[in-house]
């Protein structure tokens, strides 16, 4: 059965209350508004049955007004790994792995053409709910992607499917470029420019690193092969939504060769190897022990691309499954 987060429901009906809907017609619905905190997924037609019941009440673009609304926290999860991502681009990388392992409402995929890098959204609009969720979508990606960077980020086209709307002006509010609609796709494409740049985060931290380096060159004040090691476990923890980082990835955020990385963790007593697997079984034990995360989500969070790897190399770090870690620590 194919489902949205609750999240996602719950800001469609918060903004149609702002917009003047009022509060107790939710009531009415198959998941009324005062069960939603009881749950973590609605049925997708359910979903879009929304969707087209608040285009029918509310003027033309409701859609877009809803993705413009959106904020990171809303992802669940999913959210929670686009605040350690390390370029902005990186969350269509995080969310086409979180909705291979987790769900099958999302297909994303990145087109790189030269100058320009096109965010393909592969879905087929089977009713008039799946048009305007896609709407919702893109537009907050547009939301997203300024949060992530701290930067005034547009589009320079978007792409629809379906016919336009008579009245497109929430759209052209939300994304400030071109708009085509009855096109073979749905995209949002962007320079490749701005979705190469560095996250808000990623910026903060290697300018850390950086000055570290740079101590370390120039006042010869060596950093601490435990300094190391945290540093390089806290850049693993951050990169494993996205799968397994390659040293190379983590050597290059530490403005350091692959080389010079090796040979200062094996100062330090251990391997590159060593640190992947020790920062996924902390990560993992720390979710199982404090949060209700679902397995597939820690999985998820931990690099793997599916459960059954990660119940296998759990069993092989613990000599218990992950259900039954959390059973046995409760």
């Amino acid at each position: 059965m194919k489902y949205f987060s609750i999240h996602l429901y719950r800001k469609m009906l918060n903004c149609a209350i702002a917009e003047g809907i009022p509060k107790d017609e939710f009531e009415k619905l198959p998941t009324p508004m005062s069960k939603i905190n009881e749950l973590q997924v609605v049925d997708a037609e359910e979903f879009l049955a929304l969707h087209e019941l608040l285009e029918k009440k509310l003027d033309s673009g409701f859609s877009v007004r809803v993705g413009q609304k959106m904020i990171i926290e809303d992802y669940g999860v999913l959210g929670l790994s686009w605040r350690t991502c390390s370029k902005v681009g990186e969350i269509f990388e995080r969310s086409e792995r979180y909705f291979k392992l987790l769900s099958n409402t999302f297909d994303w995929q990145i087109k790189n053409d030269g100058d320009i890098s096109h965010v393909i959204l592969n879905r087929e609009a089977h009713r008039r709910g799946m048009e305007l969720s896609t709407e919702a979508s893109l537009s907050a990606t547009v939301v997203v992607l300024q949060a992530m960077s701290e930067k005034e980020l547009c589009p320079v086209q978007v792409s629809f499917k379906h016919k336009p709307a008579k009245d497109i002006a929430s759209h052209n509010e939300a994304f400030k470029c071109p708009i085509i609609f009855e096109q073979p796709r749905y995209s949002i494409s962007y320079k490749t420019t701005d979705l190469n740049l560095r996250t808000a985060k990623a910026d903060a931290s290697i300018n850390s690193y950086l000055l570290q380096q740079v101590d370390e060159k120039t006042k010869g004040i060596k950093i601490p092969g435990h300094k190391i090691i945290n540093d390089v476990e806290a850049l693993i923890k951050d990169a494993l939504p996205t799968g397994i980082p390659s040293i190379h990835y983590i050597s290059d955020l530490l403005a350091m060769s692959n080389r010079t990385l090796t040979r200062r963790l094996s100062e330090a007593g251990v391997t590159y190897r060593d640190l992947i697997k020790r920062t996924q079984e902390t990560i993992a034990k720390d979710m199982l022990y404090n949060t209700e995360q679902s397995i597939g989500e820690i999985a998820f969070l931990t690099g793997f691309s599916e459960q059954s790897a990660f119940n296998r190399a759990f069993k092989n770090w613990t000599d218990q499954t992950p259900s039954e870690f959390r059973k046995n620590n409760l």
